[in-house]
Parts: structure tokens; C-alpha cells; sequence
């Protein structure tokens, strides 16, 4: 038996950065009181999200990794409280820019840095103005209770992250999200589809994942929250609707979940030799 319980954080944002940072460690501090040992707050929680627009000025909020306000606040957290925690951070290295993601062990440390692999450009959501296509390649991490893999946003609506991260080990998939509505296409809600994409990589990696979301109104883009663990069948465990504030949270055994995946024959049965179309870009 190796028990984990995974949490994924809900919130709104003010765009006061102290205040926002502060409101994450506080539901951090709650997801570990009940019992959390991994916990993943929304992608990019040091403020509202900047990206719907294309604004030099906002390079600003980039930091590096040992000077960045949300990561040094979730090591801190991370240390009182026990746990692990993917945080989602505006990365300045050097002259680059990225949408990274630090691991943060429960002693404070760093155990490394993921970038995000997959960067959207769309109206709201004009993240390639702001950030490189991240170079460390998808990455998981080992800690005391498995190891998990961790995409980020645009990352989740494809399966071969879920799948590369799962062969590389990932016995837990976690993805730090900010999406709502579509400024131009104002009918269109993504809510639903959003959450079926990332279900469809538990069932066919036979492997739980959480995600979670940002709330509330920013500027006139509102955020969806729908925040939810499913686990390695698909099914629902734990959920949050368009507008609370809390944490989604579900224990699972990862033994179990391993003999699940063993028994669906996914990976015995897959033919690597079929897919090289997958690797073309035409």
C-alpha cells in the first residue's frame, strides 16, 4: 500500500501580488490541515492573469527562480506544512521569458524546474507575446509517496504529455490551469470539453489527475473555476463549481492504481513501430 492524498487549490486574485500569494499559502496551509500531501495551486496565482493582454510593462513581473515572490512564498509554505507543491511561476532567465513550473520538496527545497511545453496565442490568451516554448522537455518527479508529473495549462488538452509523462513514470498527473471565457467568441464555454480531455488521459493512462483552476471576474474575463481529481477509471472524486473558493482533494493508493494500469494492458498492448506520423509535423 503507498497512500498519497492530492489536492488542487481554487481562488480568486485581486492582482495585488503579496495579497494573492498570500491567500494561496493560506488555502496551501488548509489543504495540508486536511491532510494534502501534494497540493497544486492555480497556474500563474501571483496576480491576475496578464496575458490577455500584450503589454511590454508586464514583463515586469518576471523573476528568476531564487528571486520570484510565489516560488520563495511556496517554499516557505511547503516547509511548514509538510508538503509538496508545483508552483506555477513568470520565469525571467536572462533575456528569455517562460511559464515555469518549480517542484518544491517538503523540507523548502527546490527539486527542479519544468517549463511549459505548449504556449497558446488567441485572443485572451496571447501567451506567446509573453513566453518561449519551454526548453526542459516534460519532466516528473520523484517524491515520498510516487512520482508525479506536471504539465501546465495549454499542456493538459494534449495527450501526448499525459502519455510521455506516464512512460517516463508519472503515476499521478497534475495541471495548473487559468482558463474561462473567450473574449471573441463570448457563446462559446470550454468548461465542459475542458474537463472531458483531461479525463480521457486518466482512462487511457489508467493514472488520476488533478486539475486545477482560477475563479472570478478579471477585467472583464471570468475564470471558470470547475476545479476536479478524477481517478485512473475517469470517474469524478472530488469537484468545485464555477465560483467557490477551497481545494479539491482525494487520497489514492498508488499500488492499486498500478495493478489497474497493469491489468487494462495499455501500455503491453501499445505499437510504438505505428507511430512515427505522430512525430512529423506535416
Amino acid at each position: 500500500m503507498r497512500m498519497v492524498t492530492a489536492a488542487g487549490l481554487q481562488l480568486s486574485f485581486t492582482d495585488d501580488e503579496r495579497a494573492d500569494i498570500q491567500a494561496t499559502s493560506d488555502l496551501v496551509a488548509d489543504a495540508a490541515r486536511a491532510g494534502a500531501n501534494i497540493i497544486l495551486p492555480p497556474e500563474l496565482f501571483q496576480g491576475h492573469y496578464f496575458c490577455r493582454y500584450e503589454r511590454e510593462d508586464l514583463f515586469e513581473r518576471a523573476r528568476p527562480l531564487s528571486d520570484s515572490p510565489p516560488v520563495l512564498a511556496m517554499q516557505k509554505v511547503a516547509k511548514q506544512t509538510g508538503t509538496y507543491i508545483p508552483a506555477s511561476f513568470f520565469e525571467r532567465d536572462g533575456v528569455h521569458h517562460y511559464n515555469s513550473m518549480a517542484m518544491i520538496r517538503p523540507d523548502g527545497e527546490i527539486d527542479g524546474v519544468y517549463r511549459k511545453s505548449h504556449i497558446p496565442d488567441g485572443p485572451g490568451y496571447e501567451e506567446k507575446f509573453y513566453f518561449r516554448p519551454g526548453n526542459t522537455g516534460f519532466k516528473v518527479w520523484d517524491t515520498s509517496f510516487g512520482k508525479i508529473g506536471v504539465g501546465i495549462c495549454w499542456d493538459q488538452w494534449f495527450p501526448e504529455t499525459a502519455r510521455a509523462m506516464v512512460l517516463m513514470g508519472a503515476e499521478l498527473l497534475f495541471y495548473p490551469t487559468a482558463i474561462g471565457s473567450e473574449p471573441e467568441e463570448p457563446d462559446l464555454d470550454t468548461a465542459a470539453m475542458w474537463k472531458r480531455a483531461m479525463t480521457g488521459h486518466a482512462v487511457s493512462n489508467t493514472c488520476p489527475v488533478v486539475a486545477a483552476n482560477r475563479t472570478g471576474t478579471e477585467d472583464g474575463q471570468t475564470f471558470y473555476g470547475s476545479s476536479f481529481i478524477v481517478d485512473e477509471y475517469g470517474d469524478t472524486r472530488d469537484e468545485l463549481d464555477r465560483m467557490e473558493t477551497g481545494f479539491v482533494c482525494r487520497a489514492f493508493d498508488l499500488d492499486v492504481v498500478r495493478g489497474h494500469r497493469a491489468s487494462f494492458g495499455f501500455f503491453r498492448d501499445r505499437r510504438p513501430d505505428l507511430y512515427g506520423r505522430l512525430s512529423k509535423d506535416v
